[in-house]
Order: C-alpha cells, then sequence, then structure tokens
C-alpha cells in the first residue's frame, strides 16, 4: 500500500474518532455539580405596596451618604439621618429586629429565628453610593440625589447600587413583619456604610458575627441580576454570584534628578514611569475558562443546545475559538483573568519642572485562580531593569473562595429566584467588582 494512502486512511480514521468523542461528549454534556431549587417550597410574598416601594426608594436616593475618597469630605449626618428615616418608614421590621451599630455607621439587624439550631442567613446591601463628577450634573436623564420615580424607574445614584437592595430589604422584612411570619432561622441584615472605599464597616460586622459564633447557611449580598439579554441564550437567566474577584492596587514610583524643564536628562521620570506602565499593560494575563466563568458557560449552554451545547461540550476541541468569543467584551473578558487597569498618575506640580519622583496606580481585579504574590511577581518581572520601585498602597484583598453550586443555600436562592418566574435560567457566575 502507497504511503500516501496510508496517510489518507489514518487521517481518516483520526476525523472519525474525533467525530465519534465529540459526538459522545455533546449527546452526555450536562453542567456539572450544579443543584437545582425544585425541591424548596417557596411560600406566597405578603401583601405589599410597589408603588410605596419605589416612592421609598426614591427617598433613600436623596440621602448624600456620598463615599469619597478622603472620609473627611464625608458628610456623614447623611448616614445618621438615613437611619432615621429608616426606623420611622418601617417600624415594623424594627418592632420584629435588634439592631446594632458598628464602626459607627454600619447597620446588623437581628430578627430571632425558633430554631437556635437550625443555620442563620444573613442578607446584605451598603448604604453608602460613589461621588457624582462635578459638571456632569446635567448630562442626568433626573438630578443624581432627586430620586425621581418616572417612566417605569427610579433614577438616582444608589437606585442599583446599592440602595435598591436595601429598601428591597426593609420592604420585604416590614410586609413580614406586619403579615406576622416568624422566621425559624435567625435572619442578619447587614448594612456596611462605606463599601464603596473598601469597606471598614464590614469588616466590623464580620468580626461582630463571629464574636457571636454565626455560622450561616448563606450569606447573599449585591452581585447579580435576572437579566433579559444575558450572553448565549435568547430568554432570561439570574445570574448568582458565587465568587468575587480580588482587589489590589500597585504603585510604581518612578525618581529621577529634578530640575527645569528647559534642559531635560535623556530620559526623564515620567518617561521612565510611562515604560512601566506599558510593560505591565502589555502583559496581560492569560484568559482562561475557568471557576464560575465556566460553570456558567456550562448552563447556559445546556439550555441553549444546537451547535452552542457542541461547542461548549467540546472545549478541548474549540477552547480558543470558545474563549475569543466570551472574551469579546470588556465584562466578559473580566471574567476570564485578572485585570489590569492603570488609574491614576501623579509627577510634577508645576508644567516646566521636572519631578524627582512621577508614580502611578494600577488598579487589580484577581481572579480566583490568581493571588497577590502572583500579581507582584508578573509586575516585577515585566518590568525587571527598569529604575522603578513597586508597592501596594494597602494590603491586597484576596480572591473569596468560591462557594458550592450543590448547597442548601444554593438551593434555597435559585428557589426564590425562580419563585415569580417559573423555568427561569438560574446560572453561577463570577463578580468582577467588589462588594461587603
Amino acid at each position: 500500500m502507497k504511503l500516501s494512502k496510508r496517510i489518507g486512511i489514518a487521517f481518516l480514521l483520526v476525523l472519525v474518532i474525533v467525530g465519534a468523542v465529540s459526538l459522545f461528549r455533546f449527546l452526555a454534556f450536562a453542567p456539572s455539580n450544579i443543584a437545582s431549587g425544585e425541591v424548596i417550597a417557596v411560600a406566597a410574598p405578603p401583601p405589599y405596596e410597589l408603588a410605596v416601594a419605589a416612592n421609598n426608594l426614591g427617598a433613600a436616593i436623596r440621602f448624600r451618604t456620598v463615599s469619597n475618597q478622603n472620609a473627611a469630605d464625608n458628610d456623614f449626618t447623611q448616614w445618621t439621618a438615613l437611619h432615621e428615616w429608616l426606623k420611622a418608614t418601617y417600624p415594623a421590621a424594627h418592632g420584629a429586629m435588634q439592631r446594632e451599630i458598628v464602626a459607627e455607621y454600619s447597620l446588623i439587624y437581628t430578627w430571632p429565628g425558633s430554631d437556635p439550631a437550625a443555620k442563620p442567613v444573613i442578607v446584605m446591601a451598603h448604604q453608602d453610593v460613589v461621588p457624582v463628577t462635578p459638571g456632569t450634573e446635567k448630562e442626568w436623564s433626573h438630578p443624581p440625589f432627586d430620586g425621581v420615580v418616572a417612566d417605569k424607574m427610579i433614577w438616582g445614584r444608589g437606585a442599583i447600587d446599592d440602595k435598591g437592595s436595601l429598601i428591597a430589604l426593609f420592604e420585604a422584612i416590614d410586609a413580614l413583619a406586619r403579615s406576622g411570619f416568624a422566621p425559624k432561622r435567625t435572619m442578619y441584615l447587614v448594612s456596611g456604610h462605606d463599601e464603596e472605599v473598601g469597606g471598614s464597616g464590614a469588616i466590623a460586622a464580620a468580626e461582630w458575627l463571629k464574636a457571636k459564633g454565626a455560622q450561616a447557611l448563606f450569606a447573599i449580598d449585591e452581585g447579580g441580576v435576572i437579566i433579559t439579554d444575558p450572553p448565549i441564550i435568547d430568554d432570561p437567566a439570574a445570574l448568582i454570584g458565587i465568587a468575587e474577584k480580588g482587589y489590589a492596587t500597585l504603585k510604581l514610583t518612578a525618581k529621577a534628578p529634578g530640575g527645569h524643564s528647559s534642559m531635560p536628562p535623556p530620559e526623564t521620570g515620567v518617561v521612565t514611569l510611562s515604560k512601566a506602565i506599558l510593560a505591565i499593560s502589555n502583559d496581560p494575563f492569560p484568559m482562561e475558562i475557568n471557576g464560575p466563568a465556566a460553570l456558567m458557560l456550562e448552563t447556559l449552554a445546556a439550555k441553549k443546545g444546537g451547535m452552542t451545547k457542541f461547542a461548549v461540550a467540546n472545549r478541548w476541541l474549540l477552547g480558543s475559538t470558545i474563549t475569543g468569543q466570551f472574551a469579546a467584551t470588556p465584562s466578559g473578558a473580566a471574567m476570564l483573568h485578572t485585570t489590569i487597569a492603570p488609574t491614576m498618575l501623579e509627577g510634577s506640580p508645576k508644567e516646566n519642572v521636572l519631578p524627582q519622583t512621577a508614580s502611578a496606580l494600577i488598579n487589580y481585579r484577581l481572579a480566583p485562580w490568581n493571588r497577590s504574590a502572583d500579581v507582584m511577581a508578573r509586575a516585577k518581572a515585566a518590568t525587571e531593569g527598569m529604575a522603578v520601585d513597586l508597592s501596594w498602597v494597602k494590603p491586597p484583598r484576596e480572591p473569596s473562595k468560591v462557594s458550592s453550586t450543590e448547597s442548601d443555600g444554593w438551593r434555597y436562592i435559585v428557589a426564590a429566584a425562580q419563585a415569580g418566574s417559573p423555568g427561569l435560567t438560574a446560572a453561577p457566575y463570577l463578580v468582577v467588582g467588589g462588594t461587603d
């Protein structure tokens, strides 16, 4: 038999084997280790007024609980006023729960359960919002702190992040308390006051809960939502965050001789700094379909079926294509790797003065499979031989653990998400920002 014919037969045999393996994987494919909420019975909600709830959210937005980068710029009377408004607006909730204040302005409410042996649940939503960039107020459809209710929406800073969640929790608890509901499990409502600038309130709340010996069934904070246009599928999906990326800010400092800009050296400190920033930015962490992103992809692909399901079932064969499509948007790419974002620069105090020190901040959001030590090592390797110093602005926050999608906590959350929308797809995902 001629060599060319043997090669042709071997090639055909390989194609048959690849096809058979691919078909088998397609037919056997199902999301791995993801439980459903079907076994959980969800009670009907107590009566509530949606219009009243919307107006209450609008009122909460009017409290300017703005967390500035410098806490000295905050008007903490706004937090105190919000607390008093919550008490007045939700009397049944405050009658059922006991309130504690930690770190001066963070709130912890306890709704005692009837079964002390049952694991408690923790629900969370922070009080603070980010500033509005001065001069951009006219670009808003409605003033950012007016809390306008119009066009079936509530407008204003914090409507989504995160006063929407805070008011929803109080509306639900107040309605339950008015109906006579008494929980079996103890419930903690935790509301940090400074989530947008690092969360000292959340740290204090965690210490408080630790001292109480609280071992929660689950803790749920801001994160995913029910979206109408999820990736891959054409139907709405509830995205449930099961892990959160870490947070770290690296400071690059370039030192150089000062002097007058009319007589610059061959390379100024600003040029050295710029080269270092580019070197780090041009060496990104590789994209990986891993962890929560992989579980999300599998869940949505199984729902979609067809060629999408075939491709995801055969990532060993089509992995690079799938990764490229997933990473086509910034939000998709952020789920696949540790991100690198230069954000702040500082140099000379005057345009014609050469700075003796030029510095930059690079913000990283760490994927669950990376640690801050990986970031520092990669940055040092990228800037090897350059006259820059690298240091952390403050100790990094490592990525969270990845929560189980087979636990009772997961089942309860899925069941609650699907209660008003039977058949709604619930998928895990990675929270790419930061929460309390």
